[in-house]
Order: C-alpha cells, then sequence, then structure tokens
C-alpha cells in the first residue's frame, strides 16, 4: 500500500477531502489516505461500486458474506449514517474514529449504548442486552447459560431496578467495567 494523493480521492467516487474528515474525527490526515486504501479494497471486494454494501461489511469482518450476524448487523447499521444500506468513505472514517485510541471514552461509551440498544428507544431493554449478549458470545464460540447472561450482565447495569437500563446507568456500568470498552479501542489505528 503506497501514500494516497488527495487528488485520487476526487477522481474516485466523489470521496469527501481527507483534510477536512481528519479535521471532523481523531484521525490525521495521513491516517485517512490510508484508510481510504483500506475502504476501497472493502469496497470492491463483491460490489465494486466505491460503497460498502453489508455483505462487503460481513466479508471483511467475518470472511464470509452470508453468514448472519446481529452484531456485525448493528455495527454496519451504525456506520451507515445515512441510512441509505450502504457506506460511503465519509461515514466510513466518521465511524471508524470511535475506535481510535484518542477517541475520548465517553464517545465510546455512548457508541457501546447505541450498539446494545437495538431498537433506538433510549434505554437497552433486557431483551436487548441478552440478544446481544448471546450473539458475541456465540461469535466468539463462547456458551453461557441464560441465567448466567442474566446475572453477569443485566442486573448489574439495572442500577434503579426498572427492568431497563438508561445511558447514565450504561454509563456507571460502563465506567465499572472497562472490559465491556476493550474492544472499542484499535490500537493499530494509530
Amino acid at each position: 500500500m503506497g501514500c494516497v494523493s488527495s487528488k485520487q480521492f476526487n477522481r474516485a467516487a466523489q470521496h469527501e477531502d481527507p483534510a477536512i474528515l481528519a479535521k471532523e474525527t481523531t484521525f490525521s490526515v495521513s491516517e485517512v489516505e490510508a484508510l481510504f486504501e483500506l475502504f476501497k479494497k472493502i469496497s470492491h471486494s463483491i460490489f465494486r461500486d466505491g460503497l460498502i454494501h453489508k455483505e462487503e461489511f460481513q466479508l471483511a469482518l467475518f470472511r464470509n458474506s452470508n453468514k448472519k450476524n446481529l452484531f456485525a448487523n448493528r455495527i454496519f447499521d451504525l456506520f451507515d449514517l445515512k441510512r441509505n444500506g450502504v457506506i460511503d468513505f465519509g461515514e466510513f472514517v466518521r465511524s471508524l474514529s470511535i475506535f481510535h485510541p484518542e477517541t475520548p471514552l465517553g464517545d465510546k461509551i455512548a457508541f457501546a449504548f447505541r450498539l446494545y440498544d437495538l431498537r433506538g428507544t433510549g434505554c437497552i431493554e433486557r431483551e436487548e442486552l441478552h440478544e446481544m449478549v448471546l450473539a458475541l458470545l456465540n461469535e466468539s464460540d463462547l456458551f453461557l447459560s441464560e441465567e448466567a447472561v442474566e446475572q453477569i450482565t443485566f442486573k448489574q447495569a439495572d442500577l434503579n431496578d426498572d427492568g431497563k437500563i438508561d445511558p447514565d446507568e450504561w454509563k456507571t456500568f460502563a465506567s465499572k467495567n472497562p472490559a465491556l470498552l476493550k474492544n472499542m479501542t484499535l490500537p493499530y489505528l494509530k
């Protein structure tokens, strides 16, 4: 992978200027340019249209475009900021920025909250957390009983015992359980 000049961005499918993306994210211009190479590779793996489709996203994450995965679907949906079923380069960079080592912890906690809030209600319900934890465990080939999942997660996070986790409860829970956000920082992005 060589250097990418800003001129290549303009000739490609009308991608945003790397300098602007760098100002809006925790990435430097050179990091944005390197991400463009990754974006091109992913966005041309199946459809070759300069946009990342869900199948290409799954292929990049799991080496399998047909595997159904709740976690991958949620990440894709959160990266698809325009809600048009594809991820363009600007969305890719802005969304990946959450995983940068210099992104504030509060931003990472908020992203993780949205990840688990499957229905977008502003609260994480027992079923949502259960679904996500089981999906993550399944992806890791780990298995726990339903009771163990309940004990480990929801009861610890639902501080006021109202049957749902609000953003403040999530922030408290995430702060006390840093392992929850361990995968929210990708050191090689720096």
